[in-house]
């Protein structure tokens, strides 16, 4: 089949729910060939409707404040197809509940959002001149837990081919037998529209090595480049269908070799050797590009991960997109890869729970037949904290949601996230291949004595919150606290009721070996739940300052008492993609034999001279020595389970504050943290100043620095962004700050901690270098060149 890009040129508008407010009826027709769309907007997909804001306090903070509940429509031209062809449009996701028409002819639909999924359109389609695509998308309110976005905002394809053809991922490749010396790798075949000779050719760099023939075969591969962390090798599987002597059609599939087991005992094995999952969880959006798929914003996140040690995601809790399993599989990630966040019985009142009985097998069959190649997935999740863990008929459904899932891949266990804590004894675990736990570190020990055989992993731990750079004193040791002007402080020991600073969860799993590892929630901030300040009231009582306090109240009683958060606490790394303090405590468990040390918090503090300053050293060593302007203040070693160093006394004095940690004994990697001057100039840093054509990205990072080049945390300056040249666009402005009202696409804003993200996005069909200049009042200005193609 002939599969090419359909994202271009489309044109759109809005109705329903309207983004400032009110609403716009919808008109009759507007999949007619006969309606005018001249005044409608063109733009290129991957498109969220909903990231483009405003952001408004009159709306949830649970999903983003941002204004995407309501309809969308989306209309583009297609021209005749060549006779006797078959035409179809493949849908990476379309927020929600598509509606797909061609020459005003309802060709296809589909509920789920996160779905893949496929329309024919040759039946509507007419021999000769344009022809019409038209696709109603209709996202109600109160249908997700965070913010999903809305629109087309995952990649859609034309593919047209001949009358016979492999089925829609049609192809299944995996391996048997697996060892160092030889792998066998079976392939299964599908073809629609009628019968023909399927061919099939391993590919390795290019080269053929393997070759079979049939619907189902059998190939041997001497000598494997196996697929794993370390080496994420991949082959290519070259299926060709002949018809009566002549090629009807050809698809390329990537695969890896590697051989995946799960024990009671051992965790998890890839190739015959454990691997701790040093997982987190992710939801999909991509920060200031909301949920529109950018591939270098996922690859982005992943590189960030990669260097923390993160060696697994969970797709929480929905089909992810395409070209995040794509970048796993080249960078060697592991993946739990999750189904839903509901079954029957919902948790909002339009969400998937309403469309669940009619669709649920239609969603897991695409979803696993889109997913089953891809070597990075090591287990499928039926469901995440699905309300009907806590009943009978609940395992009942979930024992046939679990066979739907082997019957679709048999290769694969089946695993769910459970926060019930009975879940673990109730039997609801027996209705899955593999056990998530949900926050539940004390009962790790519980279940294995109740199910020695049964693999068992953290599905969702921790949920510590922080804001990057925010500390507050005087530092409590309770977790409730630390929650101050709609900040976090970043010292690592603050989390909801149900949740916990990332050590206790430590402990859980240094006690219980047998446990796979985590997946802690979550590696990014995301937009939506902006736990703990949601929409209670009482949240403006934690001001430590008592006109503030009074100022929060005023403002709770102007956004209808809703706190201004916008955006989670939770991830360990921030909106924009800024390391929080949490990155390095992770960094410092999950790569172990990296040298690195991180101190906290920062050294510039005018007005706490003398005062108490905790100060806290995350390190892969096993001791440390702390100095303050070159004094030390003691050596400490790290005793079991413990993983940072405290010292709890320290007075602070301007100047530098170090730390030499050792490991055996000898020396091992230095912190330092000092205080700065007043802030005087800008310095960009873009992470890539070569771009392609078409959407690829350059983030370019704003860092307000002193006289010496360090970065000045209480710099919050209002930053201009100009960018001059034709080849890129202004993507996205933004901070990390999850209170800040502001639209992401701006020329304006101001930096939080001395730091701000700007993200370029190249044009496509256009050459050429844009440059970026920011400027701030006060401060010397930066420049920073970026090229598009050549």
């Amino acid at each position: 089949m002939n599969r090419l890009s359909f994202d271009r040129g489309w044109k759109f508008a809005r109705f329903g729910l309207m983004p400032e407010g009110g609403s716009l009826p919808e008109p009759e027709g507007l999949e007619q060939p006969g309606f005018s769309d001249g005044a409608w907007r063109t733009l290129d997909l991957p498109h969220d409707w909903g990231i483009e804001g405003p952001f408004r306090g009159d709306l949830p903070n649970e999903t983003g404040k941002l204004p995407w509940a309501g309809i969308g429509w989306y209309r583009k031209t297609l021209p005749a197809p060549p006779a006797g062809k078959r035409v179809y449009l493949d849908f990476d996701g379309a927020m929600s509940h598509p509606k797909v028409y061609v020459n005003g002819k309802l060709a296809g639909e589909w509920a789920y959002g996160y779905a893949s999924f496929r329309v024919e359109l040759t039946p509507h389609l007419k021999s000769s001149g344009t022809n019409l695509i038209a696709v109603r998308l209709d996202n109600p309110p109160d249908s997700s837990r965070w913010y999903p976005g809305g629109g087309l905002y995952r990649h859609v394809w034309l593919v047209t081919g001949e009358p016979v053809h492999l089925a829609h991922n049609g192809v299944f490749v995996y391996t048997t037998e697996v060892s160092a010396e030889r792998a066998t790798v079976a392939i299964e075949a599908s073809v629609e529209g009628g019968m023909g000779e399927l061919r099939h050719e391993v590919l390795w760099k290019g080269k053929v090595v393997a070759k079979a023939e049939g619907l189902t075969a059998r190939v041997v591969l001497t000598r494997p480049q196996l697929w794993s962390g370390a080496t994420p090798n991949l082959y290519t599987l070259k299926t060709t269908l002949w018809v009566d002597g002549k090629l009807s059609d050809t698809q390329l599939t990537t695969f890896g070799v590697r051989k995946i087991e799960w024990s009671g005992a051992k965790g998890f094995l890839l190739n015959g050797e454990r691997v701790t999952l040093n997982g987190v969880c992710n939801h999909h959006d991509l920060g200031l590009l909301g949920g529109a798929v950018h591939e270098r914003a996922i690859e982005r996140q992943l590189e960030i991960l990669k260097e923390m040690g993160c060696n697994a995601i969970r797709t929480s809790h929905n089909p992810p997109a395409p070209e995040l399993l794509d970048a796993c599989d080249r960078l060697g990630f592991l993946v739990i890869d999750e189904a839903f966040d509901c079954w029957r019985q919902g948790k909002k009142p339009n969400d998937y729970h309403r469309d669940f009985d009619a669709w649920h097998e239609r969603d897991i069959v695409a979803f696993v037949h889109r997913d089953r190649n891809h070597p990075c997935v090591i287990a499928w999740s039926s469901g995440n904290e699905i309300p009907e863990q806590g009943n009978a008929a609940g395992a009942a459904l979930s024992r046939e949601l679990t066979a739907l899932f082997h019957r679709e891949d048999p290769t694969r266990l089946v695993a769910a996230g459970c926060n019930n804590g009975n879940a673990g004894s109730n039997g609801f675990s027996e209705t899955v291949d593999l056990f998530g736990y949900n926050y539940k570190p004390h009962l790790y020990a519980a279940f294995r004595a109740r199910y020695p055989r049964q693999p068992l992993f953290g599905s969702e731990t921790s949920s510590c919150v922080s804001s990057y750079s925010e500390y507050f004193f005087p530092v409590e040791k309770d977790k409730s606290k630390g929650f101050f002007n709609f900040q976090v402080s970043s010292y690592d020991l603050y989390a909801p009721s149900w949740a916990m600073k990332p050590d206790i969860e430590w402990e859980g799993l240094d006690k219980n070996p047998s446990v796979a590892g985590e997946f802690v929630w979550t590696g990014f901030d995301y937009l939506g739940e902006p736990t703990p300040f949601n929409s209670d009231r009482t949240n403006a009582l934690n001001f430590s300052d008592p006109k503030e306090r009074e100022k929060a109240m005023a403002l709770f009683e102007k956004l209808g008492n809703h706190a201004p958060s916008r955006s989670s606490y939770f991830g360990i790394v921030d909106l924009c993609g800024f390391k929080k303090d949490r990155f390095y405590l992770y960094q410092a468990r999950w790569r172990p034999e990296l040298p690195m040390a991180h101190l906290l918090p920062h050294w510039s503090w005018p007005g706490r001279e003398g005062q108490v300053t905790p100060v806290h050293l995350y390190t892969s060593g096993d001791e440390a020595e702390l100095f303050l302007n070159g004094k030390s203040l003691g050596r400490k070693t790290r005793a079991p389970l413990t993983y940072r160093l405290v010292w709890d006394d320290v007075l602070y004095a301007p100047g530098e504050l170090k730390a030499v940690a050792y490991k055996g004994g000898k020396p091992w990697a230095e912190a330092v943290q000092r205080t700065t001057g007043p802030a005087v100039q800008l310095k960009l840093t873009a992470d890539r100043t070569k771009l392609t054509e078409g959407r690829d990205l350059s983030f370019v990072t704003v860092t307000i620095v002193d006289a010496k080049g360090q970065q000045v945390p209480s710099a919050d300056h209002l930053l201009r962004f100009t960018l001059t040249g034709s080849a890129a666009e202004l993507a996205a402005v933004g901070n990390g700050d999850a209170t800040n009202p502001r639209r992401f696409q701006t020329t304006e804003y101001p930096a939080f901690h001395g730091l701000a993200l700007a993200i370029v996005r190249a044009k496509h069909d256009t050459k050429g270098e844009v440059t970026l200049r920011i400027e701030a009042a006060g401060l010397k200005g930066a420049s920073v060149k970026v090229r598009v193609g050549g």
